[in-house]
Parts: structure tokens; sequence; C-alpha cells
């Protein structure tokens, strides 16, 4: 077998193969083997006739076909292996000259997996975030936990700050109702910031049977193109107005929520679970800066196919996210204020760099010799039964050998996070 490569690109070759009489000779006795299973034969059950007998009674030009698929199917990946390539996918084949018994020769090009070179991994400039509880942050939890204990009073008065109100509304732009812009029976709670400027404010002092309407201005810097800036017209109907009753904050009140004694006791555990969570969120940060670092340090290309599945993915989510409010993936593009086709370009940069860093992080655990040992492995698998349990499908998906391939590749990846921060502390 005689194999040349000519490179496409960083991360696409096309292998040219030239196949001899000798290398064609394997592959014959296996076509023949291969017609002879079905080969009816004088004297022989079907089936059962030596290869060598019922190679008489076989058709040429069967024998030639199979000698071919035999031939090249089994000679691709090591046409790769010799031009120390790896493809990504199953390469597309050419077949360019077939002299039966003589001579194959054909070409096969793939996306393969690039040469990365890993740079610098050691000393990187990333730096940790720092984790930081104030006062105001356990405040804030606290006035959450009082507003889920809060009583809610009907009366009958004029809406203040701090009131909830039960409105219908319809926002309209040159006098056409806008998209998102209407709602019947909306709970909304007045100075909580939830619409835009002016419309919480613009509700205090009516009451029940209310209607009016509310002038506005959006932000010049609304994420929604068609709003920014844009003079609309809420006509809005008040339909309840609740007085929110929220509890005294005093030790009764931690003791409602959870095993506390006093309200220091609960403020001492909110405390310890936001310094756990931000912990968690700056470590997370920290591993993307160093990954990010070291790519930049890194001779790393993206392969297309595997950015495209990339992108994929991220689609995949936004729509199940569009999805969630009612919406279109690309109505939810739309109200974001870019078009599709700007949506694409700026997700594909995030592709790439997901790709780049997948890659060096797989060729440094590579180098380093880093990899989850099987022990770990079958911790995990046993971590996700308990949690599929009542899933018999996502059970039976934990047999596939390609699942425990996936999970041993992902705590591989762990691992080699866990790696560069011990090496950049």
């Amino acid at each position: 077998m005689k194999v040349t490569k000519k490179q496409l690109s960083d991360t696409r070759v096309e292998i040219k193969v030239v196949l001899d009489a000798a290398d064609l000779k394997t592959a014959r006795k296996q076509a023949i083997a291969r017609l002879a299973k079905d080969a009816k034969v004088p004297g022989f059950r079907a089936g059962k006739a030596p290869a060598e007998v019922a190679e008489k009674s076989l058709d040429p030009r069967a024998i030639a076909d199979n000698t071919l698929d035999i031939a090249v199917r089994t000679t691709v990946p090591g046409a790769f292996h010799e031009a120390s390539s790896q493809p990504l996918v199953v390469p597309e084949v050419n077949v360019t000259k077939y002299v039966p018994d003589e001579m194959i020769e054909y070409t096969a090009t793939a996306d393969i997996l690039p040469d990365v070179k890993i740079g610098k991994f050691k000393g990187l400039k990333a730096k940790k975030p720092a984790v930081k509880v104030t006062a105001k942050d356990i405040d804030e939890i606290i006035t959450n936990i009082q507003k889920q204990y809060a009583e809610k009073k009907v009366v009958k008065r004029k809406a203040k700050l701090g009131d909830e109100v039960i409105i219908d509304f319809v926002g309209k732009k040159d006098d056409k109702p806008f998209d998102g812009g209407s709602a019947k029976d909306h709970h909304l709670e007045l100075g909580s910031g939830q619409f835009i400027p002016g419309f919480e404010d613009g509700i205090v002092g009516h009451e029940v049977g209310d209607k009016f309407d509310l002038p506005l201005t959006f932000p010049k810097d609304y994420p929604i193109k068609d709003l920014a800036g844009a003079k609309v017209v809420f006509e809005i109907l008040v339909k309840q107005v609740n007085e929110i009753i929220l509890p005294k904050l005093d030790d009764a009140f931690a003791k409602k929520c959870g095993p506390f004694k006093t309200m220091d006791d609960l403020k001492a555990d909110i405390k310890k679970n936001l310094t756990a969570q931000n912990e968690h969120r700056a470590t997370e940060q920290y591993k993307e800066a160093l990954v990010q670092e070291l790519v930049k340090n890194s001779k790393v290309s993206a392969p297309e196919i595997l950015v495209n599945d990339q992108l994929r993915v991220i689609k995949d989510d936004v729509t199940r996210n569009a999805a969630s409010r009612g919406a279109s993936f690309e109505d939810f593009i739309k109200q974001t204020g870019n078009t599709v086709e700007e949506w694409e370009k700026e997700a594909r940069k995030i592709a790439e760099e997901r790709v780049k860093g997948s890659l060096v992080l797989q060729i440094l655990a590579r180098d380093q010799k880093i990899t989850a040992p099987d022990e770990e492995v079958d911790a995990k698998v046993a971590e996700l039964r308990d949690v599929y349990q009542k899933s018999p499908e996502a059970l039976k998906n934990l047999k596939d050998p390609n699942v425990r391939t996936d999970i041993k590749n992902r705590l591989t990846i762990e691992k080699t996070l866990d790696f560069l921060v011990d090496n950049n502390k």
C-alpha cells in the first residue's frame, strides 16, 4: 500500500492510496468467502461449499465489486494511521482507478484532529475572582425569604410602593400593540423594578377599577432594537390591590425557616451557603480563564465539523430556553435585537473557542498522562443510577459502553482542569 497525504487545511486532509496486486489478494479471498455463504453449488447445501469450489459458480463482476469494497474499507484506517492523521468522521472515499486483481487507486478525504501544540500551562496570568459575602447579600436573601412568608391582604385604597397589584395591560407603539407588551391578570409588586422605568411608579396612586393610559419611553439601551428609545403607550386596568404584610424579622421567624434558634443562626447559615456558592462560581470562572489563556499560548485549530456540532448544541440550548417562554428560536433571537445571521456569527465564535478549549485539554491530559481510573468511573455510574432510578431509558443508556466512555472523558477533563488550577496557584 502506497500512501500520500495532501494537507487541505490545518484540519482537513486528502489521503491518496494505491493498492497493488499483493494488497488485493487478501481482499479477493475475503470477497469470495463472503459470496460463498449464499452460493448454490450442486452437491452442497447452500453456503456450505468450500470457497475454492464456490468460486467457480460466482459472478466475476460480483467478486470484483466485493473485492473493491473490502479492500477500500479495510485499508482506509491504516492509510490515515500511516499518514499520522486521525479522522473525526467517516472519510469521503472516491475510487479513481480500479483494475481487478491488479490495482486500486482511491482518495479519502476527512476532517482530522489537528496537530495541537500545547504552550505554557504553568504560571498563567489568570486570577481567581475574590470571594466575598456582604451584609447586603445576606439581607437580600432574608428579604426574599421574608416575602415567601408574607401575607397578602386585599385593600380598597390607592396603590402605593410595596403593594402588589393585579392588572391587565396592552402596550402600543404607533397605536399598534407590540410583541410581549400585553398581559391579563398580571401580578406585579410595585417597586420591584420588573418593568421599564416609570411603569410601576405610574400605577402608584391608582385604585381598583381605574383604567388609564401611561405614556412611556423605552431606554435607549433596551435589548430589543425595535423598542429601544421608542415612545409607547400602555393601556392599564387595575383589577386588585394587595397590601403585602411582611413577618417580623425575629427569632420566631428564624425558627420557621429551618433548624435555627435565632436570627444570627439563620444569617450564619445563609453566609455559609452563599460563600460556598460564590466559591464554586469563582472557581469555575477561574478554570475558564485558565483554559482561555492556555488556548492563546497553544497552537490549535478548530475543525469545522466540531465547530458545527458545538454550534448545534448552543442553538439547541437557546431553542429550549425560547420554548420555555413560549417563543420560537427565531422570535427569541428577534427579541434580543439581532438577526439570526448576527446571532450565528457570534455563536460560532463561542463554538470555536469551546472546541479549541476542549482540544487543548485533551492533549494536555494525554501529555501529562491524566485519566480517570475505572473505580471513579464506576462510582459516577452508580451515582447516576441513583439519580435516574425512576427512568428506565436513562438506566438502559448507562449500560452503553459509549456512555461509559463519555463519562470517563468528562471525569478526565475535570481532573485536567484541577491540574491546571494546581499548577497556577
